[in-house]
């Protein structure tokens, strides 16, 4: 068992079943919900659509998951809250009133989504936070490793700065939502590789992690520091390096700085490519999700022994300890290893990638 805090980070791990007699066991716990069959119901409440993972990956990977493990009797109730907070909130309270079975909760606000939490959790319903660690009585959590993240895309900052990195070089940083905890993970992780090494000559905080936002942000950074003084820009994620990006261009930028990125999306792929973005994160999403699918069926059928399985991390929030959970390990994703990760795992095809703009690009690298 590990035990980490939402501010501490962790090293990652990823926990795996093994035999067939853990799928199938029951146990006994003192707060165990009643043991259900196949038929039912599970709510799924991610924060916006932003950022293209929610729609494109978490959401159709989770629900044919939860489908296949109920012999398709299972059925998945969905809302996405377009990172509205009040809108998460009434979305969390219908599911309450519908009563749904389980709850898996990607919260907009971490914070104010506690009161609907703990409005489950009176009902009898549990909830399993899904990517960000909500405030309230959460059952379980399931995530990557939040502040190894940052620490990969730091540590991989001061590699694209090469053997000249110095403590005069000006970095920009653009974190995410300070409503996410997330957000303050990867920011925490980012900053243990780089204070020290360069200068943080801005940082901010990017509401709703919105590319709008980090782009004019990005543009206030370059009236103050000058497009010509900026050395690096650490992003907290790829929408954001697509705004960073575009505000470095409209300020007459031809040779872009190296940028970081986090969630390998298609258009960062792409940017990555053409040199535009240095790096992303990988995130498995089909293992977090699935996983998150495994543990929402276990934890309300009452299957404890594969439960407690798949939940052998401990984490505490702002409100709660010893939260039972699983960390998901994630990979740095360059320009040499993208056939090994996203295409090697389905997530995009070569055509996808190489299209007419970047099938040169693609062709230097030998993808094919």
């Amino acid at each position: 068992m590990r035990r980490i805090a939402i501010s501490v980070a962790a090293t990652s791990m990823s926990v795996m079943l093994a035999g067939c007699g853990v799928l199938n066991a029951t146990g006994s716990s003192d707060d165990a919900s009643p043991t259900k069959g196949n038929d039912i119901t599970v709510g799924l409440l991610l924060p916006e659509k932003a950022n293209t993972r929610y729609e494109q990956f978490d959401y159709p990977i989770f629900k044919k998951k939860v489908e296949s493990l109920t012999d398709k009797q299972g059925k998945v109730e969905y809302a996405n809250a377009e990172a509205d907070a009040g809108k998460q909130a009434s979305q969390l309270q219908k599911m309450v009133d519908d009563e749904v079975d389980v709850i898996v909760l990607d919260a907009v606000d971490a914070h104010s989504i506690a009161e609907g939490v703990q409005k489950a959790k009176d009902a009898g319903i549990p909830v399993i936070a899904y990517d960000r660690l909500a405030e309230g009585p959460i059952d379980a959590y399931i995530s990557f490793d939040n502040e190894l993240v940052g620490e990969v895309q730091g540590r991989s900052l001061l590699g694209a700065l090469g053997e000249d990195l110095s403590i005069t070089d000006n970095v920009v940083m653009m974190n995410g939502s300070s409503t996410d905890p997330n957000a303050k993970q990867f920011k925490a992780g980012a900053l243990s590789e780089l204070k020290g090494k360069v200068t943080i000559a801005k940082s901010y905080d990017t509401k709703d992690w919105k590319p709008e936002n980090a782009q004019a942000n990005m543009a206030e950074a370059i009236a103050a520091i000058g497009a010509g003084n900026i050395d690096a820009v650490y992003s907290a994620n790829d929408g954001m390096a697509g705004g960073i990006v575009q505000a470095l261009k409209a300020a007459g930028v031809t040779e872009l700085p190296p940028i970081t990125g986090q969630d390998a999306e298609l258009a960062a792929v792409q940017r990555i490519l053409a040199g535009e973005q240095y790096m992303s994160v990988y995130k498995s999403y089909p293992e977090e999700a699935e996983s998150a699918a495994e543990m929402a069926v276990a934890k309300v059928q009452g299957r404890d022994i594969q439960f407690d399985a798949q939940t052998r991390d401990r984490v505490d929030s702002p409100t709660n300890k010893d939260i039972p959970a699983q960390l998901v390990p994630v990979v740095e994703l360059t320009k040499e290893n993208i056939a090994d990760t996203v295409v090697a795992d389905g997530i995009y095809g070569v055509s996808d990638i190489c299209t007419a703009k970047y099938k040169a690009a693609c062709a230097a690298i030998g993808l094919k």
